[in-house]
């Protein structure tokens, strides 16, 4: 009997669940196509609001691109230069009572410029120190979906993302920390800014990458002289064979001027 009593409760529960989410549904019977926008920052957009049922007029609320309310069962949202980052346009329909569905918009922007260095270094790595690389990303937005990863060669060695929900472009500094070995002399590091925008966005995902940074070494060998003292060591050479030279002159001249004095 209690099993029975619990059953039917069970049931009464569910049956009141459908029967809400029925009714909610009925109450804002609109459609977007598609239900989610990502377009590039001065692009343009168009997306689709409809209905099946008879209503007493929808429309497009928005401040770029607003559609005046009509008894149509379709209206469309086009902008053809979308420029205002925070952007927040609704469809809305006059059915029992006016209810609305909100379109999320996000607008992206690839960065200006992404650029690698060393900090606080200028000169050769010194083989087993560590270093400290910066990867500067330049007016990107929006900073939620971007990654920016770091590359020896072809390998990934490092990403990082990001939770700062700030619309608008900002700028990023990335850093990461090095220490060379033997093998390394001459490897080329690089790092790439990527924004993955969902199934939504372009695919693949827009990126833009740094110029490759060189790593020039000095090994901790005695017997070993970098490469790029080789042009100084010759430099020194030849000025000490030309200083060699011009003594050896100075010297038979001198020797001549007193033998015709004698």
């Amino acid at each position: 009997m209690l099993q029975h009593f619990f059953g039917l409760v069970f049931l009464s529960a569910v049956s009141q669940l459908v029967s809400f989410t029925g009714t909610h549904a009925d109450e804002c019977p609109l459609q977007l196509n598609p239900q989610r926008v990502v377009v590039e920052y001065g692009g343009s957009v168009s997306v689709n609001c409809s209905t099946s049922v008879t209503h007493y007029g929808m429309g497009w609320e928005t401040s770029n691109g607003a559609v005046p309310q009509s008894r149509d069962n379709l209206i469309t949202w086009r902008v053809s230069n979308l420029r205002q980052w925070d952007i927040q346009p609704f469809c809305y329909i006059n059915y029992k009572k006016q209810c609305q569905l909100e379109l999320p918009v996000t607008i992206y922007k690839t960065p200006d410029s992404v650029s690698i260095s060393t900090v606080n270094h200028n000169r050769p790595m010194m083989e087993g120190n560590q270093y400290e690389l910066q990867c500067d990303v330049l007016n990107v937005a929006p900073v939620q979906y971007l990654t920016v990863k770091w590359y020896k060669g072809q390998t990934l060695v490092d990403q990082t993302i990001f939770t700062d929900t700030t619309k608008t472009p900002v700028n990023k500094t990335v850093t990461l920390m090095i220490r060379p070995d033997r093998a390394d002399d001459g490897v080329q590091y690089r790092c790439e800014a990527e924004l993955e925008l969902g199934e939504e966005g372009p695919r693949p995902p827009p990126k833009v990458t740094s110029d490759p940074l060189s790593i020039t070494e000095y090994y901790n060998s005695p017997n070993y002289i970098p490469i790029v003292a080789a042009p100084l060591a010759l430099l020194v050479l030849i000025i000490a064979l030309i200083i060699c030279v011009w003594k050896k002159k100075k010297s038979t001249g001198r020797h001549q001027i007193v033998s015709e004095a004698v």
